[in-house]
């Protein structure tokens, strides 16, 4: 063993290194000046330096998301590490891992109100899967591999590194753990065998079944798995807003979204089910609607890696905590060996009643005076998909639309904020998707109101050739918001008229490409403009003001009771 020591500093990326990290988004400042230096020194990592913080951690989530692998942050404390809060609350409430490392001032100014100090674990506690101060050098490589562990076992999520300046400064030998041991920390993989037999059997003699695919099943990988288990007992599947791409939107089988704004007919599917075979997905409002008027016929099998999902908000017949690729294919194995009785009868009989509520419209066409945003998606969606493009969004409308619009038919295609609805998420995680996969196409589909959350990222773009495609939906409103007061507020749209600048020239005072578009006939030359830029890109579509996102369940409605549009 080498005598060699290193600074904290030096050890951090020597320990990124071991972790298989290639690339991370950071912001300097004073306390990680060190970090900065060892840096400079070494030829390992990529780092790739935004224009805000939270953009940082928004990237590194988008990075984590198209890779399945870790995304990683870097920045410094007080106002740096505040920053980043809502990119850490964005990935643990969709549960994506990221780490994020945040400077400290020293340990001995901790609690002196210091400049620049902020109390990085105690801000960060409610919004992460985990968090850290390191109060010993000889400590860091394991908290480093440790939070390696967590962030990327059971659910995933964001995990913190608190790191004060000395700690960066001071040295010891670099002796990376190879196993990591964490007393109560041991997340169930396999699955209950008697409880898989027993949500077999129940979905074998069921009459109306459907899976709703959450986001576990991209975690677990287990769309090969969940596609065959449907084929099998030929069920249909409906997925959540985070459980896009993970099965085929042209399988037959496919009801699309359900929940607010999904189809009539996934909502409807749900609803007269008897039988709701849950993956990966925490039952929240978005999609249950009303709880007490919930599927209240059905019998429902949950499977989570999380047991404290389970029967949180749906109460479960069959609850089975483990990952959703082993659950499955356990289940397929059990298939194979009882060859269980399928109702043919049945299960056609429940099929054709879903082809039937399929022929309701699901989304109405504008009848405004300006372009319409549904029109501008769907050409978007039909000169893109020959490139298999990543599709980020930001939140509101726009996001409703590209989720209905879009057809996804193979995972981590889609890069949306689900459970915090972030605006300002879709163009720095479109970034990191860039960073991921440097030959791939991204787009990233925003509104007028949130794209200038993190508009500055587009010097970012420029310096590292991110060739993202802005493609924004300007209807000159916070258009969700806006909608929300057109039914419920008597049209009174407080503070929901949005300016911006013109987005043609900003691109271009940012060296990329910006294309104004207000008819229909100017959209396909658009597009081909944007796809033939060697930049990044910004399209302006100035589209109707007050177009509405249907189908709409409202608020604490249930599933059953969708509004298809204005006059309905």
């Amino acid at each position: 063993m080498s005598n060699e020591t290193y600074t904290g500093a030096q050890l951090l990326l020597k320990s990124l290194v071991e972790e298989g990290v290639k690339e991370i988004f950071g912001y300097p400042g004073g306390v990680i000046l060190t970090i900065y230096e060892a840096l400079y020194n070494q030829n390992d990592i990529k780092h790739y330096l935004v224009r805000h913080e939270q953009a940082a951690v928004h990237a590194a989530e988008g990075y984590a998301r198209v890779t399945g692998k870790p995304g990683v942050a870097l920045v410094t404390s007080g106002p740096g590490a505040c920053n980043t809060v809502t990119g850490i609350a964005n990935a643990y409430y969709d549960g994506y891992p990221i780490i994020v490392f945040t400077g400290q001032v020293g340990l001995n100014q901790i609690g002196n109100d210091a400049f620049q100090e902020a109390d990085t674990v105690g801000i960060t506690r409610s919004c992460c899967k985990h968090n850290y101060l390191v109060k010993d050098v000889r400590d860091l490589q394991r908290t480093i591999k440790e939070a390696f562990h967590i962030a990327t076992t059971g659910k995933p999520g964001p995990v913190v590194v608190d790191l004060p300046k000395d700690i960066l400064t001071q040295k010891t030998a670099f002796n990376y753990p190879k196993t990591v041991k964490l007393a109560g920390y041991n997340p169930n993989y396999k699955g209950h065998p008697l409880q898989i037999s027993r949500a077999l059997k129940m979905l074998a003699d069921a009459h109306r079944p459907v899976i709703i695919s959450g986001g576990g099943v991209l975690t677990s990988d287990a769309c090969l798995e969940l596609l065959k288990i449907a084929n099998l007992l030929k069920i249909p599947v409906a997925h959540t807003l985070m459980g896009t791409g993970t099965f085929p939107s042209d399988s037959p089988l496919d009801l699309g979204m359900l929940g607010m704004h999904g189809s009539f007919w996934a909502n409807q599917t749900v609803s007269h089910a008897d039988v709701i075979f849950a993956l990966g997905t925490r039952f929240n409002d978005r999609i249950t609607g009303c709880l007490k008027r919930f599927a209240r016929d059905a019998h429902v099998i949950h499977v989570d890696i999380d047991p404290c999902s389970i029967s949180k908000n749906v109460k479960t017949d069959i609850p089975i905590v483990g990952d959703i690729k082993n659950v499955l294919t356990g289940m397929l194995d059990e298939f194979e060996k009882t060859k269980p009785c399928i109702y043919e009868a049945d299960k056609n009989a429940w099929l054709e009643q879903v082809n039937q509520w399929r022929e309701k419209k699901a989304v109405p066409v504008c009848t405004g005076e300006k372009l319409s945003a549904i029109t501008v998606i769907k050409k978007l969606y039909e000169m893109t998909k020959e490139y298999n493009p990543v599709v980020c969004t930001e939140v509101g409308q726009h996001q409703m639309w590209t989720a209905q619009l879009f057809k996804f038919n193979e995972p981590r295609k889609f890069v949306t904020s689900g459970g915090l609805g972030t605006m300002g998420f879709g163009f720095p995680a479109a970034m990191g998707a860039c960073a991921a996969q440097k030959d791939k196409f991204v787009l990233n589909i925003a509104g007028d109101g949130s794209i200038q959350m993190n508009i500055q990222e587009m010097a970012t773009c420029m310096d590292y050739g991110f060739k993202v495609i802005n493609c924004i939906i300007d209807n000159g409103y916070l258009g969700m918001v806006r909608q929300w007061q057109e039914k419920l507020f008597n049209k009174h749209y407080s503070q929901t008229k949005i300016s911006h600048p013109d987005f043609v020239k900003l691109a271009q005072a940012y060296n990329s490409l910006g294309i104004l578009v207000q008819k229909e006939e100017e959209i396909e030359p658009a597009i081909k403009k944007a796809i033939e830029a060697d930049c990044p890109v910004i399209i302006d579509f100035v589209t109707e003001e007050c177009e509405m996102v249907y189908p709409w369940v409202l608020a604490g409605e249930p599933l059953t009771k969708v509004l298809l549009s204005n006059d309905y």
